[in-house]
């Protein structure tokens, strides 16, 4: 798990330089990444849990903090929302960049290509090819404009 390593690491180094928001946020994602390992490979099984998981976690908490961000900014909350919006910019930094418009247009006008015409089956592909590296709507969006 380089990615797991990468957050241990890092979280260390942020306690030394006593940088507060990073060390409790840190803390926070591995304490979840830990969580669901016990629960999905409890030791008595043999199963180990992968980076793929470990980055659906990031993106669940990042989609968390964006929804407080929202009701933060509502409540007019402005003490919580700058804490929230440095969190989320930690989360953001451990995650492979997002995939621009163009990159997915590309992926869909190459599935297209290969025969697939069905909107289900195409936004399946999609996604699976785009690997989390893109929300729903934007895929969605891109494809309905392709076909």
């Amino acid at each position: 798990f380089m990615l797991l390593e990468k957050l241990i690491t890092d979280l260390h180094a942020a306690m030394k330089t006593k940088d507060a928001v990073r060390v409790q946020t840190l803390r926070f994602l591995i304490a979840a990444i830990k969580k669901f390992e016990i629960d999905t490979y409890p030791p008595a099984k043999s199963g180990k849990m992968t980076e793929q998981e470990i980055e659906k976690i990031i993106r669940q908490q990042i989609k968390n903090h964006k929804e407080s961000i929202v009701a933060f900014e509502h409540a007019g909350r402005q003490d919580l929302l700058a804490k929230e919006k440095a969190e989320l910019d930690i989360l953001l930094s451990y995650l492979p960049p997002e995939l621009t418009d163009e990159e997915i247009r590309t992926i869909v006008v190459k599935l297209k290509a290969s025969g697939v015409a069905d909107f289900g089956r195409l936004m399946g592909l999609v996604m699976k090819e785009v690997a989390g590296r893109a929300g729903g709507e934007r895929v969605a969006r891109i494809v309905k404009q392709v076909s």
